[in-house]
């Protein structure tokens, strides 16, 4: 996955400092290349990948039979990463040698691919080659495989494409190839060979890589997706020639825009991150269900079914594709609560398929306090995440006029009444929602070119929650992207503004359908205390100081009060405090007096 740097210090993990800039890892591996992205879809490519919007991602390996645990020691974050120094940097000899041991007896290819079919994915993603060089298909030039170096002494790849052909499942490969850390001239691997050559990228990517993307898009049927990844500074001409042999030898195949260079055939996020913003074009993002790619023994931080589907839908509705990730013990066995999470999200999926495939992003271009919203033709589907307790659900903005509103219960529809209030319109819901996950409203609109006013705009009975600087007006500074790892490897990320004591401002435009009071928390992270000024465009403001920690976390700032409904500027300043002192959202909650 995305390159890892090595941090000056564990503090830097925790605390979500910036990266820093020389880490030669970082530099190494990414490059200028993290962001390629091709904005429309080549001819005849990727057809599941664009109307399934949903993938499973599988991180299988000789790590999966380390699962963390190295030397009677465990490792805290993504095991795929157990050979390297910022982990257990484990003798290259001593993890070759593991091979001799890994026989993962329990692998049943078409029980993974029937789980991914239970869970509504559309495609199988899975390593061929991950960064520690071990093949997990029989390669023919290099020995360095499961099938050679193991008792195992099967091709699981071979079964598993097998396996998703029978079930209508798409397959493909993910393909690390820039590092191998065990091949000499690979980077990360040794710089000679066992004899004492001298070895480079050259010997590295004409001995092995190329050879190795030849043999998996030529000997494993029709595919979706060559998922290459990390690039770093492997030469442009070798990553064309990778391109190249792959769209000759599967002409329908995506390749992942982590390829390098603008050669791939969509963008792929950041690891583990979910956009706030619609976005243009093909894209994906890739996630996990817990929170290590491959198996980790302890690692019981399972998404739940609601979550998952909360992801998935998010994703549809900005526009991208999500493929989630499962990462099978060194048996082969794929953890029976992540089993448990995907099957019950997919038997959502199979009462609402028209919320996931085929699906096309939100008019709105982001979410709704209560959910999201997705639109098939002239169908828009309102997912509501939080079920209101006030038996009426708030839509903001909605221009286009409605034929017909359902509430859906899978096949079941129960008609709707509702009415228009100014922006608004107001649906009137049951108190009991009919589905214990997620509910469903399907709105049958007078054209399929559905126009809004995207304004964000406060729900009257929730507000607005973590509302983004990503969404606001800055003056005097600038929102930046702060991403950082909480464990190894696992990435979060949070726009956010700083240097905020220096006279800079940060504005949010708002709808309020209510005037009244309400509460202001502020999500902010830095050192010491800082005094906040909330002010609306009405003359109304608070103030506040706070004590900032080194996690985002959301401090209360007090009661502001809305004289008037309708669109309001509200604004935050910082008087005085620690420059380093981040900003990422604003909280406004309605203050009830009945």
């Amino acid at each position: 996955m995305k390159i890892l740097v090595k941090l000056l210090v564990c503090a830097a993990m925790l605390q979500g400092v910036t990266l820093p800039v020389g880490a030669q890892d970082m530099k190494d591996m990414w490059g200028t290349t993290r962001r390629s992205v091709t904005t429309t879809n080549p001819e005849g490519r990727g057809q599941l990948f664009e109307w399934g919007n949903y993938a499973m991602f599988i991180h299988w390996g000789l790590y999966s039979s380390i699962g963390n645990l190295w030397n009677g020691n465990t490792y805290y974050g993504i095991s795929e990463w157990i050979l390297n120094k910022n982990m257990a940097n484990i003798d290259r000899t001593e993890y070759r040698a593991l091979a001799k041991k890994f026989n993962p007896k329990d692998f049943d290819a078409m029980k993974i691919a029937q789980l991914a079919k239970d869970a509504g994915m559309k495609y199988i993603v899975i390593t061929s080659k991950h960064h520690d060089g071990f093949a997990m298909y029989h390669s023919k030039c290099n020995k360095f495989n499961i099938v050679d170096a193991t008792p195992f002494a099967r091709d699981p790849m071979k079964e598993l494409s097998e396996a998703c052909k029978k079930l209508g499942l798409g397959f493909g490969f993910y393909y690390s190839h820039n590092q191998d850390w065990t091949y000499p001239g690979g980077n990360g691997g040794p710089a000679v060979d066992a004899e004492g050559n001298p070895k480079t990228m050259e010997n590295y990517f004409f001995e092995k890589c190329l050879p190795q993307i030849e043999e998996i898009t030529s000997n494993y049927g029709d595919m979706e997706i060559i998922w290459l990844d990390t690039p770093g500074r492997i030469p442009q001409d070798y990553v064309k020639k990778l391109v190249d042999v792959i769209h000759k030898n599967q002409p329908k195949v995506l390749v992942s825009g982590r390829a390098g260079y603008d050669l791939g055939d969509y963008r792929t996020l950041d690891d583990m991150e979910i956009p706030l913003e619609n976005i243009d074009g093909l894209w994906e993002t890739v996630d996990v269900t817990n929170d290590s790619w491959g198996y980790a023994w302890y690692d019981n931080n399972w998404k739940s079914p609601k979550e998952i589907l909360q992801y998935l839908i998010t994703t549809v509705a900005r526009g991208g594709t999500y493929m989630l990730n499962v990462g099978p013990d060194g048996l082969g066995n794929i953890p029976e609560d992540a089993q448990a999470a995907l099957k019950a999200s997919g038997k959502w999926i199979q009462k609402y398929p028209n919320v996931i495939y085929g699906a096309k992003a939100s008019p709105w271009k982001h979410a709704l306090p209560w959910g999201d919203i997705v639109q098939q033709q002239n169908k828009l589907y309102l997912a509501v995440f939080e079920w209101p307790t006030s038996g009426k659900l708030y839509l903001p903005g909605l221009q286009t006029g409605i034929k017909v509103v359902n509430l859906l219960n899978g096949t079941k529809k129960q008609r709707l009444k509702y009415e228009k209030d100014d922006s608004w319109t107001v649906f009137q819901l049951p108190s009991t929602k009919p589905d214990a996950l997620i509910s469903v409203i399907e709105l049958t609109m007078d054209s399929d070119d559905v126009q809004v006013d995207n304004r964000q705009s406060l729900d009257p009975e929730i507000g607005v929650r973590n509302m983004s600087v990503r969404f606001a007006e800055t003056t005097g500074c600038e929102v930046y992207k702060s991403s950082w790892m909480e464990k190894f490897g696992e990435w979060k990320h949070v726009y956010c503004i700083n240097k905020l004591n220096k006279g800079g401002k940060v504005s949010w435009t708002l709808n309020f359908k209510n005037p009244g009071r309400y509460h202001v928390d502020l999500n902010v992270r830095g050192d010491g205390k800082s005094v906040w000024r909330v002010e609306t465009d009405e003359q109304h403001f608070i103030q506040n100081q706070q004590r900032a920690s080194s996690l985002f976390c959301d401090r209360p700032i007090g009661w502001i009060q809305i004289d008037k409904p309708g669109i309001h500027v509200i604004t935050v300043t910082m008087q005085g405090g620690d420059e380093q002192t981040d900003l990422s959202a604003i909280t406004l909650k309605p203050v009830f007096f009945e």
